[in-house]
């Protein structure tokens, strides 16, 4: 038996090298015996989708895989397959990311954080919403990882000074009972000698009943701060997720849609651009957003509105906790000229996303550059803005001394507000090469005739009415991303979803549009995401916690999805009609 174990031991601790080796030789039967080139495409997605979901290998490191087997199989040539790795999506990706690096290394992003919660204020009810909001809006921007882990430590400072106001507070009760006490000692003085001994056992009494009261007042503090700790590492880390639905460029998933509308159905008109998706989706995050806060308010604080809001005059204890925040603030200090260009750049970059293509009117790419085909896109744009991060000095030029090094060496000319060893410090390359992973799939799925060949296998479908399927695959892609990265979930199903919705004639964004943010829906395990693996471990929660919360949380965003989709989704991209560009799917060369 201890044999077994231990043998059972040692296959564990080397699983990813026997899935590594094992997974290809298993699947080596299809293409085999069906030598078509449907199979040959089918292998190697199945091969991918097995490496992605187990993680053996990097996820990067596996999306390479189709530069080696489509040229190996004869789907694809190997010039066409690199193509696919650096498409318009890619530098959308790269500059929306430069952008959020100059956030992050500049500090503004904590400037931001700070001054929204000196707004809404310290009550427990009003310090949840102002940590998501907080939360969402940063997370639209910068990265869910990079959100949750600078705003847990705020969160978690912010709870142990209302704990330590709490305590002392209840210490300075007691004290004032033990006086109350001491009191009633110096009266039982006077008392006759007889009646001394009854007084001096009530007097201990007494202080037994008050020692005892105050042991239950502290444990019952310590279980209030317990829960409200859990739900507030919960409610960052939910509403990072939930933030970064709402941009484009918010999360991978967003970008990855782009990319496989474009290639799929290259003549659909920028149907999803940095404005249109907007529009979509930050209603949708904003739903989804305040019903979330409601249900974490009713399993962490209660429903109390009286106690979670507070009304009147701020206690000693809120006032405290506040000084905590404005003390943090105020270690910032004024802001910098470097923070000022910073957040000039930001603004100027979103206005120039929005008025792009607004839709309702001719944008400005319009009326300058797109006159006769679309030569300006949202990445043109976004690399445009970024790299006046490389030009734009961090400090105004003077005449004067710059500083010194830590070397102390003298600085002859400011720096610029970002230089190349920070972008490539805290670039994620490895994201690049997995959108471009996606877009090889999509591109060999169509080549070999996978894609036509699904398609037609979906038909079926037809029957069922397009809103079932829609909530269907949701649920589908929520379970789904649960134990594979949103990344890979968007990278694998998108595809397939658009052959669907051509086969059964519906509109594509339908069904892609629900099932590319219900992969961002990965609320119930700690493994899920980063943000929740960060929450996890600041929190003291136990996977149970993430499970009850994170498991009506999905349901909530499915059904917020679905409603988005089949009211104000349905009239913006016009769901009722098959489009025309939709008709066929055309292969680029």
């Amino acid at each position: 038996m201890g044999k077994a174990l231990e043998v059972l031991k040692w296959l564990w601790y080397h699983r990813n090298y026997i899935i590594i080796v094992v997974t290809p030789l298993a699947l080596l039967p299809l293409p085999l015996i069906i030598p078509t080139s449907e199979a040959k495409c089918g292998y190697t997605i199945i091969l991918m989708a097995l490496y992605w979901c187990t993680e053996c290998m990097p996820l990067a490191v596996t999306a390479l895989l189709p530069v080696v087997l489509f040229p190996m199989m004869g789907i694809m040539k190997a010039g066409d397959v690199s193509i696919e790795y650096l498409k318009d999506s890619n530098m959308l990706f790269m500059g929306g990311l430069l952008v959020a690096i100059a956030v992050e290394h500049w500090n503004l992003h904590k400037r931001i954080a700070l001054r929204v919660l000196l707004l809404v204020g310290v009550r427990p009810a009003l310090l949840m919403m102002g940590f998501m909001i907080v939360s969402a809006f940063l997370s639209m921007w910068i990265s869910n990882t990079a959100t949750t882990a600078m705003m847990l430590p705020i969160a978690q400072a912010v709870l142990q000074q209302l704990q330590a106001t709490e305590a002392r507070a209840e210490e300075r009760d007691f004290q004032a009972a033990a006086e109350d006490n001491l009191g009633f000692e110096l009266e039982s003085r006077q008392i006759p000698d007889e009646k001394k001994t009854d007084t001096k056992l009530q007097q201990e009494n007494v202080m037994a009943t008050i020692e005892s009261i105050q042991e239950n007042r502290r444990k019952a503090m310590e279980a209030k701060y317990s829960l409200l700790t859990k739900g507030m590492s919960l409610s960052v880390c939910y509403s990072a997720s939930i933030g970064g639905t709402a941009t484009l460029t918010g999360t991978t998933p967003n970008l990855i849609l782009k990319g496989q509308i474009d290639r799929l159905f290259p003549e659909n008109g920028d149907v999803i651009n940095f404005a249109s998706w907007f529009g979509f989706a930050f209603p949708n995050m904003v739903l989804m957003l305040a019903i979330s806060w409601l249900w974490l308010q009713f399993m962490f604080l209660g429903f109390n509105l009286k106690k979670s809001f507070g009304c009147g005059i701020k206690s000693d204890r809120d006032k405290e906790a506040y000084a905590v925040m404005r003390e943090e603030y105020k270690k910032l200090g004024g802001m910098t000229f470097a923070e000022g260009a910073v957040l000039t750049i930001f603004i100027l970059l979103v206005l120039l996303w929005f008025t792009r293509e607004p839709g309702f009117i001719p944008g400005w790419a319009t009326v300058l550059f797109n006159k006769e085909d679309s030569f300006v896109s949202d990445g043109t744009v976004a690399i445009f803005m970024s790299m006046l991060f490389f030009v734009i000095p961090s400090r105004l030029p003077t005449f004067g001394s710059y500083g010194f090094t830590e070397a102390g060496k003298r600085i002859k000319a400011p720096p610029t507000l970002l230089n190349w060893q920070v972008v490539h410090e805290k670039m994620p390359w490895n994201i690049i090469l997995l959108l471009g992973g996606g877009f090889a799939l999509a591109a060999g799925s169509e080549v070999s005739g996978l894609s036509q060949w699904l398609g037609d296998s979906l038909a079926p479908l037809q029957k069922i009415p397009p809103f079932a399927i829609s909530i269907l695959l949701c649920l589908l892609v929520a379970v789904f991303t649960e134990c594979s990265s949103n990344t890979a979930t968007t990278t694998l199903f998108l595809p397939i979803l658009g052959s669907m919705a051509t086969a059964i004639q519906i509109h594509p964004l339908y069904v892609m549009l629900p099932c590319t943010i219900a992969a961002s829906l990965a609320f119930m395990l700690p493994v899920a995401t980063p943000p929740n693996a960060i929450a996890f471990s600041f929190g003291n929660l136990k996977v149970f916690d993430m499970v009850k919360a994170g498991f009506m949380l999905n349901i909530i965003g499915i059904l917020c999805i679905n409603l988005g989709i089949n009211t104000w989704g349905y009239a913006m991209f016009n769901m009722g009609t098959f489009p025309q560009w939709a008709n066929t799917t055309h292969s680029t060369p």
